[in-house]
């Protein structure tokens, strides 16, 4: 048998004596929904926030986000049935105080980012306008132009960030490792700036904050943005923090599909005003599969289009827009403007649309106020694992989790940033050297991963094809390891192996089909076995040890 893969605890070195040092209170790193929300509210409570962020922030998840944001606001929802419909789509994981805290959170979530300048729709009467997404019973969904919500947030949040003096941005900055001393995370190295003119530099902080979002681009067909690498997950992991969940991905049901095109998500919003799913002679398929129909949870709806594509011999299905209630143009405006660059009229033609790996419900485990376990160390948003989706993300309850896990970290870190050691170790040993190193294409080895968890980590899973993915991970990870190659590249595939390869790990070890994880070799649920989560953290060897979270009564709540 082959043994199990090894990774490196730094993917370089450090010296306090060569390297130029910036510090703060607190350093956040990302710059979507939490990790805006973290620096503006650490801010708030009187510290200096410094945010690195690798992409623009017009490139993170949450500026990709159309359907909404999750939020009691009908005159016909309450909070407990957002509870209920979020542990009920959670199958069983969800923590029950962690869905009341957030759920509760909402309106007050809302009004905050109203009071920051957001625009979201009104109904004619003066409320918020409300859609129904997937698994919801009620429309509480808030959204801002349709279908711009995500950008709207993070246009908001980001020029509130941007002009707070308390707070610094710096663009363009990869995070290679966390640093921890004396068992605390004290800071970070960083490369920081475009192609030839970067730099690497290191941060000494009280309190780190990873908010990197998610990790869809080890997949072949994503919604994500190029930056969604896993960054945080592995920073999280080689530091030495506990992961949770990572089985657990999320594929969205309805991505753009044309041959060559760059996908792009069709918001689960359209199916909520009307639009619904047809194969190739136009017949609907969702029909007996789940009494929500087009609405069922996205594990159920994403797992339907699949059999009916492999029923049919097909590469994608249709989603009609015909029966949308209003004007889909008009209802729709960036999913139309895109979908006409390809000749499609939304009013009359159906869309082409098969699944993409969507949102990571898995990552660095967190407590209450986002902290990890390691002193100094929170973490936030989809790279994190708080407790709220369980095995399966509710639509539109990521940003509200954003928000609400971002603020609360942000006010927690600031208020223990001033606990922090000495300061930073005075170096870092790099990776050792290796006699001859292998020379990689590191666009083929990316190119074979993502192929390799599409089609053996993807939507459905098995024994065999898990075991032959994780076995090959590992030995790309082992020729990454010794290219010792250090540069910003090598360093994000590195990332997306190692998120990778926990991914494939976790799903080997649950034995059990529950929400987005599906087991064609063990097809039921088994609540008495795997009724609680599955926590990874790098072993003394460097390998993936493992863990056996809380366990949850044997029921959906």
């Amino acid at each position: 048998m082959t043994p199990d893969p090894r990774f490196q605890r730094t993917l370089s070195g450090f010296d306090a004596r060569r390297t130029p040092i910036l510090r703060a209170d607190v350093l956040v790193i990302g710059i979507g929904v939490a990790g805006a929300s973290a620096a503006l509210a650490a801010a708030e409570a009187g510290a200096s926030v410094l945010v690195l962020h690798k992409t623009p922030a017009e490139e993170s998840n949450t500026s990709w986000a159309q359907g909404g944001f999750a939020a009691v606001l009908g005159q016909d929802d309450n909070l407990a049935l957002h509870e209920k419909d979020t542990l009920t789509v959670g199958a069983g994981l969800s923590d029950p105080a962690i869905v009341k805290l957030v759920v509760g959170s909402g309106p007050q979530s809302v009004a905050w980012l109203a009071q920051l300048g957001a625009s979201f729709d009104r109904a004619p009467g003066g409320g918020y306008q409300l859609s129904r997404e997937g698994g919801h019973t009620v429309s509480r969904v808030v959204h801002s132009h349709g279908d711009s919500t995500g950008r709207e947030i993070q246009r908001t949040l980001y020029e509130a960030v941007s002009g707070n003096p308390k707070i610094t941005c710096r663009p363009d900055a990869f995070v290679r490792d966390l640093i921890v001393h004396e068992g605390r995370c004290v800071g970070a190295l960083a490369s920081v700036g475009k192609h030839d003119a970067r730099v690497d530099l290191a941060v000494e902080a009280g309190t780190v904050i990873l908010a990197t979002g998610g990790a869809g681009q080890i997949y072949r067909e994503t919604t994500n943005p190029i930056g969604a690498c896993g960054d945080g997950v592995a920073l999280g992991f080689r530091a030495g923090a506990r992961v949770a969940d990572m089985e657990f991905v999320q594929f969205h049901p309805t991505t753009l599909y044309i041959a060559g095109a760059a996908r792009f998500l069709i918001s689960e919003v359209v199916r909520g005003a009307g639009a619904v799913l047809v194969d190739r002679k136009g017949e609907r398929f969702m029909q007996g599969v789940h009494p929500m129909k087009d609405l069922a949870p996205r594990d159920v709806v994403s797992r339907a289009i699949l059999d009916r594509m492999v029923e049919t011999g097909d590469t994608h299905v249709f989603l009609d827009l015909r029966a949308v209630r209003g004007n889909p143009h008009e209802l729709f405006p960036s999913i139309s403007r895109i979908c006409a660059s390809f000749d499609i009229d939304i009013q009359k033609d159906p869309i082409p649309v098969r699944p993409g790996a969507h949102y990571f419900i898995g990552g660095v485990a967190s407590g209450l106020h986002g902290e990890t376990g390691m002193p100094g160390l929170y973490a936030v948003g989809e790279c994190s694992s708080s407790g709220l989706h369980g095995a399966n993300r509710l639509a539109s309850n990521s940003l509200l989790e954003g928000a609400v896990f971002g603020r609360r970290a942000g006010l927690h870190a600031a208020e223990h940033s001033t606990a922090r050691p000495k300061g930073l170790p005075r170096e870092i040993a790099p990776p050792p050297m290796v006699a001859n190193p292998p020379k990689l294409h590191l666009d083929d080895v990316l190119y074979s991963l993502k192929s390799l968890m599409w089609l053996k980590v993807g939507l459905k899973r098995d024994r065999e094809g898990l075991a032959d993915a994780f076995e090959r991970i590992g030995l790309w990870n082992h020729y990454l390891m010794r290219a010792c190659d250090d540069s910003v590249s090598a360093c994000e595939l590195a990332n997306m192996l190692t998120t990778s390869a926990l991914v494939t790990k976790a799903a080997l070890l649950r034995e059990e089909s529950r929400g987005t994880h599906w087991r064609i070799d063990f097809p039921q649920r088994e609540d008495v076995r795997f009724c609680h989560s599955t926590v990874l953290q790098m072993a003394g060897n460097g390998t993936i040890g493992v863990h056996q979270g809380p366990n949850h009564p044997p029921s959906d709540r």
